[in-house]
């Protein structure tokens, strides 16, 4: 019999409150004028690598699971788990950064707040940073020296349109060049994307295809404002369908006071994660879409559990 495991509970996550959407944006309707970044995943090896957050009901982490206290689901099979990490392991980190007009009076307080998140990087980590507004450039390639993208943000001054979405499909070609196995790009925006030649239903399948966990730190007018874009309504809702395809999250701050609250609890999930993978039963090289599914028990003397993850992969093809 398999001994008790104990359980911990991240208290310090408890006082981090943040709202997360979850319904779709509108697609935009301008064709891609650049060639789509070919998915990550796809590889000579078939292991799947899925990052898992488990929080209780009062959404604080939990940790000292034991790999039998998962169940994982590859097309509504059950699948071997063959490696598991409860450890926090080395990142590599994308932090997509907006300075558009749109940010205006919000760019130093979340400028403040990507700084802020970019001291949780640890001995290991690596990172690099994308600013845009209606163009994208790369700032600062991957780094271990974290005082390097502080010391870019700092030149940041708000200014043009929003090309969002072209940012998010940069980021993953950039992401290719990743040293560490997890990997996770950090989007500060308002999400009021209205410059990008991609559409979100494209980079919803991008994301889909690359193994990388996509969060969004939601700078948001108040939905009461009567001044905003449309772009800006649709914001929350784009952030967090691309994000919820990685199984990251986007977290939102109405005011700029909730900022650093949400850069602690990106940081926080990131470092507080399980680490599943599997050799897929099913080893067909079809390139086709795999739907997975993680199930917890739920040991006893805990609220009911709660599980993120990465939605699913695409299978390799024949090379």
């Amino acid at each position: 019999m398999r001994a008790k495991a104990t359980y911990i509970v991240c208290v310090a996550c408890a006082a981090v409150l943040a709202v997360v959407f979850t319904t779709r944006a509108p697609g935009q309707t301008q064709e891609a004028q650049e060639p789509a970044p070919q998915p990550s995943f796809r590889s000579s090896t078939n292991l799947v690598v899925i990052p898992v957050s488990v929080t209780d009901a009062s959404n604080r982490f939990v940790l000292g699971l034991q790999k039998e206290d998962f169940t994982l689901l590859d097309d509504g099979v059950e699948q071997d788990i063959l490696h598991f990490s409860g450890e926090d392991a080395p990142l590599s980190i994308g932090l997509a950064f907006d300075e558009s007009g749109s940010m205006d009076y919000k760019l130093r307080t979340s400028r403040d707040a990507a700084v802020q998140f970019l001291q949780t990087l640890s001995a290991g980590d690596e990172a690099f940073l994308v600013e845009f507004n209606e163009t994208v450039k790369l700032s600062v390639g991957f780094t271990t020296h974290a005082e390097e993208l502080q010391t870019a943000l700092k030149n940041a001054s708000p200014g043009g349109l929003t090309a969002m979405l072209d940012a998010v499909s940069f980021s993953l070609r950039e992401m290719k060049k990743a040293k560490n196995p997890r990997k996770a790009i950090v989007i500060v925006s308002d999400g009021g994307d209205n410059s990008s030649h991609y559409t979100s239903d494209q980079i919803e399948s991008l994301v889909r295809e690359a193994d990388v966990q996509v969060y969004a730190m939601g700078v948001f007018e108040p939905m009461f404002n009567l001044g905003l874009t449309p772009a800006e309504i649709s914001g929350p809702k784009l952030l967090s369908e691309i994000a919820s395809q990685t199984g990251g999250r986007a977290f939102a701050a109405t005011l700029s006071s909730d900022l650093p609250a949400v850069a602690a609890r990106i940081a926080i999930e990131l470092r507080n994660q399980y680490v599943l993978g599997y050799y897929p039963k099913d080893q067909a090289r079809d390139g086709k879409y795999h739907k997975v599914e993680v199930k917890l028990a739920q040991p006893k003397g805990i609220t009911p559990l709660k599980a993120h993850w990465r939605l699913g992969y695409y299978a390799p093809t024949e090379n």
